[in-house]
């Protein structure tokens, strides 16, 4: 079916963003694939973005970095204008969005980002009735049990990451300058190897600047090594493409990892620590490796540099192409209608109890909320109203 879709991305970058911003570059794959199949969306983003949707922004520009209140005034803004409108459903990346939701008609789907963290766990908890995405099986094995949630992959288009038959004389990094991604860890790998490193990205602020200069600047300076900067489109099609392999050292849990995939289009093998979702994106021994440390690392990048390079990049063709993708995006918003259809149409019915018992259910935020005149389930409803910020009256005590 076509459906009428909002999707609110962010407003610290543009859609697609011009650097750094993977959340809005997947927006911007999902969004313009949704167009071509013919449904009808409108995009919240910023002003600076490029979409054969219709357009909407409060920000004229991207606001980086990153303004906690700046997002919380796009979201709020996003979803009042959402709510005068009629869509068939509304798909936000804020989590700022669920507590919004209460005021919008279409039901939500909410697509996880980032890794877990217990203050956004507990808050999805109290929000059940969206529709979750996860972007890995991994980032759903680490989250709260959610009452509906599936696992979407992300996607993007190949057609942007050239094929690259003949890598240069280095590996590559490519990513933020911060502790859980490792780019000191990428060098010494690349030392003990004995091969250069070219590194491009950038420390963010209020998470990697100390991290910078403690760890990563004392080793630019060692042979072999050099700092290209931040890259745009064109620059990472010539520092990833042409690199023998990419490094992934990451020390958390990668939520996904579209560096990766990226890479592996252009041909370029990723050899990444075996965390996160990295073993779900990694195909070894067609794709890259899994490694557990900067030894074997170091040990994988010859073996990475022999594999086939179009057997590389045709996996991920296979795999990760933004129209499987947005095909998996539809069946979520079909199934999210469908679910809110279908509890529209439930009605229930108590018959009135005499001397107390059940009464009959009310609704509150939205939602049928059944109570009872028994103390011990007053308690306990009470109890978990107040931990999910719900109101409390005094019937409820």
């Amino acid at each position: 079916m076509i459906m009428r879709i909002a999707i609110i991305s962010t407003a610290a970058a543009a859609v697609p963003p011009v650097g750094y911003g993977g959340t809005e570059r997947v927006v911007h794959y999902l969004t313009e694939g949704l167009v071509r199949a013919g449904h009808e969306v409108t995009l919240f983003a910023t002003g600076d973005s490029r979409t054969a949707a219709d357009l909407r922004w409060l920000y004229r520009e991207s606001v980086w970095p990153i303004e906690a209140m700046a997002e919380l005034n796009h979201v709020a803004w996003s979803c009042a204008e959402i709510a005068a409108e009629a869509f068939d459903v509304v798909h936000a990346n804020q989590a700022a969005a669920l507590a919004l939701s209460r005021f919008v008609r279409a039901p939500l789907v909410y697509t996880l980002h980032h890794d877990r963290v217990d203050e956004l766990s507990r808050f999805y908890g109290c929000h059940p009735d969206v529709q979750y995405v996860a972007i890995s099986e991994r980032q759903r094995e680490l989250e709260d049990p959610l009452p509906h949630i599936d696992v979407v992959r992300h996607g993007i288009d190949p057609a942007e990451f050239p094929f690259v038959a003949e890598p240069g004389d280095y590996v590559a990094f490519i990513s933020r300058f911060a502790p859980t991604k490792a780019p000191h860890l990428a060098i010494d790998a690349a030392q003990r190897a004995g091969v250069a490193i070219r590194l491009a990205g950038l420390p963010h602020a209020g998470e990697g600047e100390a991290y910078h200069e403690r760890e990563v600047v004392p080793r630019l300076g060692l042979p072999g090594v050099a700092w290209v900067g931040e890259c745009d489109v064109a620059a990472k099609n010539e520092h990833v493409g042409r690199a023998r392999a990419m490094l992934f050292p990451i020390c958390w849990e990668e939520p996904f990892g579209l560096v990766m995939v990226e890479s592996m289009l252009y041909g370029t093998p990723v050899i990444a620590f075996q965390r996160g979702a990295a073993p779900e994106v990694v195909d070894e021994g067609i794709t890259g490796f899994l490694v557990r440390d900067v030894d074997e690392m170091a040990a994988a990048i010859p073996r990475a540099a022999a594999l086939d390079r179009r057997r590389c990049r045709a996996r991920a063709c296979e795999r990760f192409a933004a129209t499987r993708m947005v095909r998996g995006y539809v069946r979520v918003y079909e199934a999210a209608i469908d679910r809110r259809r279908a509890a529209s149409r439930v009605a229930i019915h108590i018959e009135p109890a005499s001397g107390g018992g059940a009464r009959a259910p009310r609704r509150r935020h939205g939602a049928l909320v059944q109570t009872s005149t028994a103390p011990s389930a007053k308690r306990h409803l009470a109890r978990e109203r107040t931990a999910c910020g719900h109101p409390h009256t005094t019937d409820e005590a």
